[in-house]
This record gives structure tokens, C-alpha cells and sequence, in this order.
């Protein structure tokens, strides 16, 4: 392998993720560099758990799916493990998928069926949170090699600061827009009823505790509206 062309590649994969302005087209980003970077990777896909439902982030072919969704139902696997939180593995590899009864019995033989020979699988973390896994696959048993491994996990550990730095502007932003709509809902309501703003507030917080629904979704429902339904 050559790791001076693998330096540069992974440098311009740092400007682009950087370039990116969401969530999806980071991880969209992150996916594709990896199935180019990473020798006998055909497709990549990230994992997500949220309690036992599995979720596919940016998957680059239909063999991601198939095989997350397989995982998800047998509730068994190795991206499974590797994206659950607190596991001590970081990183794992299958070399066949035919030797992998042991692990994983139940999905083991259908993960082969799908075409999977050989996996690779990367926590994806940063120094204060877990935020999934980047699985990478072949169709190939024996596809990947130690320099693979260590390609991997390069390309993993920027993918999670890139994965954490657009989750958080997106967080921000999100919050501003709130706070934006949420202000503008308050004026309406003290224009309308000739409240003060902590009058408005507490309309707004009281509807939204005895409907359970969302503040920013009430306020967001006054701001078209114009009231309170």
C-alpha cells in the first residue's frame, strides 16, 4: 500500500468533510471515501443503535441494508456489537464469513447467503461520546489485510470527529431556529392578548406540558396559525 498517496487522499477527505453542510452528506462523504481508500472494501455503510432498533446511515449499496436489517431482526452480529455502547471492541475483522458460526450462529449463514465474505467494523467515537459504527464489506472472504485494518481505523477516527462536528452545528442550529420561532410565537401572543413576555411564555410552556407536545411544535403551530388551537 501506498501510504504517502493514502496521506494525501485522507487529507483532502478532511477538507471535504469539513465543506459539508449536514449530518447526511457528511456521513454520505465519510462512506464513499472509504470504499476508496480502503483496500477490498466494496461498500460501507454506518450503524447506529437506538435502544434495539437498528438504524443504516449513508449506506453505498443495498448489501449494507440487507445485512443491517438482518442484524437488527436477530437482534445478533457483528456491527450490532461493535455500534452498542460501552462494548470494549473497538475494532473488529472477519476474514470468512463461513468460520463465523461460532460467534454469531444465527446470522453467520444468512450474512453469507446475502454475499458477504469478509467485514470489517470501526467503533466510531470521540473523547465524550459513541456515536456508532462504520462497517465495511466485501464479498470476498480473506479481502482484507493488516494494512486495511490500520487504513480503517485512520480513516474511522477522523470520520468520528468529522460525525460529532456536524451532529453539533446541526444541534446548533436546531437550537437557534427554536429559540427564533419560539420568540416570534411569544410576540403574537403579546400582541394578540396584550400579555408581557413572560406572560406569553407561560402560555406557550403550559399548553405544551398539558398536550405533551414538542415547545418549539407549539410555538411553530402559533407562528402559522397565528393562535393556539
Amino acid at each position: 500500500m501506498d501510504w504517502e498517496e493514502f496521506a494525501r487522499q485522507m487529507a483532502d477527505m478532511a477538507r471535504v468533510l469539513l465543506a459539508q453542510d449536514s449530518v447526511d452528506a457528511t456521513l454520505e462523504r465519510i462512506t464513499s471515501f472509504a470504499t476508496r481508500l480502503v483496500e477490498g472494501c466494496d461498500a460501507a455503510g454506518v450503524l447506529i443503535l437506538r435502544g434495539k432498533e437498528v438504524e443504516s446511515l449513508a449506506p453505498t449499496d443495498q448489501l449494507v441494508i440487507d445485512s443491517d436489517r438482518l442484524q437488527g431482526r436477530l437482534q445478533e452480529g457483528p456491527c450490532f456489537d461493535a455500534a452498542r455502547p460501552q462494548r470494549p471492541e473497538r475494532v473488529f475483522r472477519i476474514a470468512d464469513f463461513t468460520d463465523e458460526q461460532q460467534r454469531w450462529p444465527a446470522y453467520a449463514p444468512p450474512a453469507r447467503e446475502l454475499g458477504l465474505g469478509s467485514m470489517m467494523g470501526f467503533l466510531l467515537y470521540t473523547e465524550d461520546e459513541e456515536l456508532g459504527a462504520l462497517n465495511l464489506y466485501s464479498r470476498r472472504p480473506g479481502a482484507f489485510t493488516d494494512n486495511s485494518e490500520t487504513a480503517g481505523w485512520l480513516l474511522a477516527s477522523h470520520a468520528a470527529v468529522a460525525f460529532a462536528g456536524a451532529r453539533s452545528h446541526a444541534q446548533m442550529l436546531q437550537a437557534v431556529d427554536t429559540r427564533h420561532v419560539i420568540g416570534e410565537a411569544m410576540g403574537i401572543l403579546m400582541g394578540g392578548h396584550h400579555l408581557t413576555e413572560q406572560q406569553a411564555f407561560d402560555v406557550l410552556r403550559r399548553y405544551s406540558q398539558d398536550r405533551n407536545i414538542k415547545l418549539r411544535d407549539v410555538a411553530r403551530q402559533v407562528c402559522e396559525k397565528g393562535a393556539l388551537s
